[in-house]
């Protein structure tokens, strides 16, 4: 402590003498430092024969950053590192990536650091020098024009967590290259950096404001946005038929709505966000006297509640002004819900906390770039938690991530180089309070391992790879999808034709909607699984089935699905669709469509038009034969009464949540079979 007391006060005194200032203000003379370097028979100033001429320029600012020569940061690397991270192949960008993240994790501390253009332009050129680090590569041209790659930007921009997250770097840098052919410029990074800069300002100077201290001071809650205080963008809470313009204010635990009365506010309400009260949030549909007509509110609902509240956001076109509220509402309610299921506790609670609160702020910072490089935000993903949420995989995330916050031990590998804290930064920037002693939070390379990956970039590189299937299959569920409730029953009529009836009585007696029936079928089951008649009818029928969907596919290679032909009724008349346009045809709708929805992945996988999600049909469908046959029937029966009666007993509940979570998301990955509507010539109604 005493050591990393002194390393401070000596970059504190550089900054006093402008020295530390000059080391990073040579951010347009690289050819110079070049020339310096070679010259200079000061040791700082060694030319480092396996380097890049670039990469010797960043490792001279960071000696110096640190304090020590470049020999001796050289020695330290070739101690502390394992052979693999220092083979030759690899050498020069393992010893970059080094020294930048230990001249970051100091230089990180220098107050107002982000409101530096020269720090900025520094965690640029060391994106640059990642890209090319080797003396190989010493022939590419480094200019003021030169735009970094997407692995440079998520190697290097996590090692200060106010700049970036791992989780979220990637999306963060293709909405910031979206304008630059998927490169990133200086221009739009340092345009980042600033408003990230002017976000933090803001939220210190709400977090100082007397907004609601009585009801903050307690847990010392911190404002991260406020809306409704303009008359042309009001915020309006809907209770029953009743609907009040008002004030409301997010902070790290809750969300208070201030009624708008006269000339003042009235009692602030709360709504909890921190605590389980069951509660739910989602996007919905509110207009005048209860009616549902514009998708521009937030439904909240919980335990504590008589009835939901809708907090709508009014806006002229689309709905973009709320999608930003719900996805920092859930944020927030996620990384509580994180924090529970976890018990996390003490500072790593606060920790949690300051993440969810930061992928807020890089939020607020991406919405004051120019219009030209800010296309849609998707805001949900640049949010961690609610990432995380939709991603498949994101348990396996948020669990490796769990592990990470509560784990402050070195690395396996003797690894002695550590990284800042989100509460470091935050506490250093004045927005959190804390002692000398949190401010340099000392953890272990984390989220960024030199030299290869940290468990939780591998289990994210794990769910994006998912996540890829899943769009793709999402994107022919999309295009399969039709309009108008006619239309939808049209569809299921005809998928359902077969087993519509054979469904509907199997459907009447597993939901037990007429007990004596259920109960004479289960016995009746019953005996025919005592007497084993069953096993050999169903392990033909598995068979059949997977032999129907390994012949289809082994013909159908390199042919597309036939498409399902459905014959639409007629259109309705203009006073039909007004009718139409009710709450319960709504809802009855969207039921009737998710349900064809189900049936078309069902032809889908039929007809084997998905090749790991067919492959997994196949191998679960032949393994489920084989166990079977192999297996008595009382001990299979035995096994399944136990598995159902004791699925969501508390031993089991963990990894009954997670099975689940994975048969969803193998669900999700399977496209839907395609469909075309074909509608009968007829002549017009007349009106």
């Amino acid at each position: 402590m005493a050591m990393m007391s002194k390393t401070m006060d000596l970059i504190e005194g550089f900054v006093k003498e402008g020295s530390f200032k000059w080391v990073l203000s040579r951010k347009t003379s690289l050819d110079e430092e070049f020339e310096e370097m070679e010259r200079s028979p000061s040791g700082k100033r060694k030319w480092i024969a396996e380097l890049s001429p670039l990469a010797n320029v960043i490792v001279g600012r960071c000696s110096r950053i640190l304090d020590v020569s470049m020999d001796e940061l050289q020695s330290n690397f070739e101690r502390e590192a394992s052979e693999t991270i220092k083979s030759p192949a690899n050498y020069a960008r393992n010893f970059l990536e080094y020294s930048c993240l230990r001249a970051l994790s100091l230089a990180a501390h220098i107050t107002g650091h982000l409101a530096d253009r020269a720090f900025r332009r520094l965690t640029f050129d060391m994106m640059l020098a990642w890209e090319i680090p080797s003396s190989s590569q010493s022939g590419v041209k480094v200019d003021a024009d030169s735009t970094v790659c997407l692995e440079a930007f998520c190697r290097i921009a996590p090692a200060i967590p106010t700049i970036a997250e791992v989780i979220t770097c990637s999306n963060l840098f293709d909405l910031l290259s979206s304008s630059s052919g998927n490169r990133l410029s200086f221009a739009i990074y340092d345009k980042y950096l600033a408003g990230l800069d002017r976000a933090i300002k803001k939220m210190k100077s709400q977090s100082e404001s007397a907004l609601l201290a009585g009801l903050r001071a307690e847990r010392a809650e911190k404002i991260l946005e406020i809306d409704g205080t303009l008359t042309t963008q009001p915020v309006l809470e809907h209770v029953g038929t009743s609907a009040w313009p008002g004030r409301l204010t997010l902070t790290d635990h809750a969300l208070y709505f201030e009624t708008l009365k006269v000339v003042t506010y009235d009692k602030p309400k709360a709504y909890e966000l921190a605590e389980d009260l069951k509660q739910v949030i989602k996007p919905e549909l509110t207009g005048p006297w209860g009616s549902r007509l514009f998708d521009k509110a937030v439904m909240y609902k919980s335990i504590k509640l008589s009835e939901p509240v809708f907090m709508e956001f009014p806006e002229l076109t689309g709905h973009s002004r709320r999608d930003y509220w719900l996805a920092i509402m859930l944020e927030i309610f996620y990384a509580h819900r994180f924090i529970e299921k976890y018990n996390i506790t003490g500072l790593e609670r606060e920790e949690t906390i300051l993440k969810a609160s930061l992928g807020i702020l890089r939020l607020q910072a991406l919405q004051d770039l120019p219009q030209s490089s800010n296309p849609i935000l998707q805001y949900e993903s640049l949010l961690m938690f609610n990432l995380c949420d939709k991603l498949p995989g994101g348990d396996s995330i948020l669990e490796t991530l769990a592990n990470s916050i509560s784990s402050r031990e070195k690395d396996k590998r003797g690894s002695h180089f550590y990284s800042l804290s989100p509460r470091a930064m935050l506490t250093n920037l004045g927005v959190v309070s804390g002692s000398e002693e949190s401010t340099t939070d000392r953890l272990l390379v984390g989220d960024i391992l030199v030299g290869g990956m940290s468990p939780l970039e591998k289990a994210l590189r794990d769910s994006r790879v998912n996540y890829k299937k899943v769009e793709l299959a999402q994107a022919s569920v999309d295009g399969v999808k039709v309009d108008g409730l006619d239309t939808n029953l049209a569809l299921m009529k005809e998928l359902l034709y077969p087993v519509i009836e054979i469904g509907k009585m199997l459907l009447s007696l597993a939901l037990w909607e007429d007990p004596i029936k259920s109960f004479f079928f289960c016995c009746f089951s019953t005996f025919i699984i005592i007497r084993g008649w069953i096993a050999y009818a169903t392990i033909g029928l598995l068979l059949f089935m997977a032999l129907f969907i390994l012949l289809t596919k082994l013909t159908n290679q390199g042919r597309s699905i036939e498409e399902l032909k459905v014959v639409a009724p007629p259109a309705m008349n203009t006073m039909e669709q007004l009718l139409a346009v009710q709450n319960a045809i709504s809802q009855v709708e969207e039921f009737v469509q998710d349900g064809n929805i189900v049936l078309l992945k069902l032809r889908s996988l039929l007809l084997a038009v998905p090749s790991q999600a067919t492959d997994m049909a196949i191998l679960a469908l032949a393994g489920t034969a084989i166990c079977l046959a192999l297996l008595p029937t009382r001990l299979i029966t035995l096994m399944t009464f136990l598995e159902v009666f004791t699925r969501y007993s508390p031993p089991r509940r963990p990894s009954t949540e997670r099975w689940t979570r994975r048969l969803r998301e193998w669900w999700f990955s399977i496209p839907a079979a395609p469909v075309v509507v074909e509608r009968e010539k007829e002549d017009k109604k007349k009106r």
